[in-house]
């Protein structure tokens, strides 16, 4: 349909008539120069073929709702929340566009993990403390092994060597580290006690340790002081170290392709949606698991967290083979940071709200997995290069750790 012209009869009959009331409550929710509603999602819902996957959604609601084999209602779910993650991201980058440096900070930080954070709230309202664990850390070591090595080895084979802001990468790189320090420390003080074991139930009186959820939920609070603290560090005081990131998103977003309110609208709309299908997700782990001998250990590091960073792998991977690094390395360590200091110690405050004993104490063998893998990320980006190579032993890495869980027995 072609575009009506400024000269045409009915723009100007329009024009010419006095404002209605409808018309000012339309211009209310839609600032001048900013796409319709009908254009607005119209992108959001068909702007990718991505989005023919929200084809799964209704059959996630039918398949639980007619109580269908768990198999089914777990597959369904499971897919259909990656084309929800992709949405929540689009319409969260679409606000930033208008809000500025500051708010778009402040709203990454808060909806750049909402998949986690929902489907962590889910499996803790059913009280699958093991499950919040390993997709908690299935999160962090897909983002900078698995992420992270795709980009590198993409980019590496385009070009012969990537650069980045090391101070900033090395910047973020500490802080990942800290968040991994406080994890070591509740393992560390539970291995010290004889007989301590993870607190599995609600009543405090059966716990054996008692001092490891006070030290779990005193760990959560100073974790989250400290991300804000990063927060202010990184848009406030320290910018320059990040501001490479910052002019690569520019580029890509000049132009809103939605006006704000309806971007808003959809953020809320899709939370919603996600959270239906993060409950159905989380209510069939336990019955596959059990009839096809999967363990939940696999199914929270490996599967889990492929649902919630499907998006952003294929955003990391492509500004990669853009050369755009810095971008890669605030998506990969910047997510895992958010999980790290962010929607964990926020999952474990929420248990303790809702009277779900969560700690930060993980099982010894997937500290170490998490410490070294930590390690060795801080190691290669130390220099701010990058090459193909490095990318293949991080790929390597992450498989080595995934055939490990699959053997692993709940």
């Amino acid at each position: 349909m072609l575009p009506v012209s400024e000269t045409s009869p009915l723009l100007t009959d329009e024009e010419s008539r006095p404002a209605s009331c409808s018309s000012t409550i339309w211009h209310a929710f839609k600032a001048e120069g900013e796409p319709s509603w009908i254009k607005s999602f119209s992108f959001f819902l068909f702007g990718s073929w991505f989005n023919i996957l929200l084809l799964f959604v209704p059959l996630s609601v039918i398949s639980h709702h007619l109580n269908w084999d768990a198999a089914l209602r777990f597959t369904f779910s499971f897919v259909a929340i990656i084309p929800l993650a992709k949405l929540l991201g689009e319409a969260t980058d679409q606000l930033s566009i208008k809000l500025g440096q500051t708010l778009s900070g402040l709203l990454n930080a808060s909806f750049g993990n909402a998949v986690e954070i929902i489907i962590g709230i889910a499996a803790l309202t059913n009280g699958e403390l093991r499950i919040v664990q390993t997709s908690m850390l299935g999160s962090i070591l897909s983002n900078i092994l698995l992420v992270l090595g795709c980009s590198f080895f993409v980019g590496g084979l385009l070009q012969e060597e990537g650069t980045f802001n090391s101070t900033g990468a090395q910047a973020a790189a500490s802080l990942m580290t800290l968040s991994c320090i406080t994890l070591v420390i509740p393992a560390a003080y539970a291995t010290t006690i004889t007989g301590t074991t993870p607190c599995n139930t609600s009543d405090n009186e059966g716990c054996l340790s008692p001092g490891l959820l006070a030290i779990s939920r005193g760990t959560a609070v100073l974790l989250l002081m400290v991300y804000c603290a990063y927060l202010f560090f990184q848009l406030y005081t320290h910018p320059r170290f990040f501001r490479a990131s910052q002019e690569d998103r520019s580029e890509e977003e000049t132009n809103p392709r939605m006006n704000t309110i309806a971007a808003a609208v959809a953020l809320i709309l899709v939370t919603v949606v996600t959270a239906f299908c993060a409950e159905y997700l989380v209510a069939s782990i336990e019955e596959t698991a059990q009839r096809y001998h999967i363990s939940k250990a696999f199914i929270g590091v490996v599967l889990l967290p492929i649902v919630g960073n499907a998006a952003e792998h294929v955003t990391a991977v492509w500004m990669a083979m853009k050369n755009k690094y810095e971008l890669t390395i605030g998506i990969c360590v910047g997510s895992s940071i958010q999980i790290s200091a962010l929607v964990i110690p926020l999952l474990v405050i929420v248990g303790w709200i809702i009277g779900q004993p969560l700690t930060l104490h993980f099982q010894n063998f997937e500290t170490i997995l998490l410490f070294v893998s930590v390690f060795l990320v801080s190691l290669l980006i130390m220099d701010g290069k990058s090459n193909y190579m490095e990318g293949l032993m991080l790929i390597t890495v992450y498989l080595v750790i995934a055939l490990a869980f699959w053997f692993t027995t709940d």
